[in-house]
């Protein structure tokens, strides 16, 4: 993703399985100020990750865009920005 915008993605509503359509992101738990550190990760080759604070399992699906999820509601947007 050199060059481009990481997505960040959250888990408030903490799903065991999030479906995201990138292999390299940040994850960040919950919503601040529950949020955990913001960590990089990224899938490489596999197609799981799971973060090692949340413990968000994290899976690539080809058929997603950018920062679309599923469920949908996992994007996360800086409301500083």
């Amino acid at each position: 993703m050199a060059g481009g915008a990481i997505p960040h993605f959250q888990n408030e509503a903490g799903h065991k399985l999030i479906e995201i359509g990138v292999r390299e992101f940040m994850c960040v738990g919950a919503n601040p100020p529950f949020d955990h550190p913001h960590v990089f990760l990224d899938m490489g080759d596999d197609h799981e990750k799971i973060c090692p604070y949340c413990s968000t399992l994290y899976r690539f699906d080809s058929t997603l865009h950018g920062s679309q999820t599923r469920p949908a509601d996992c994007a996360y947007l800086d409301k500083a920005a």
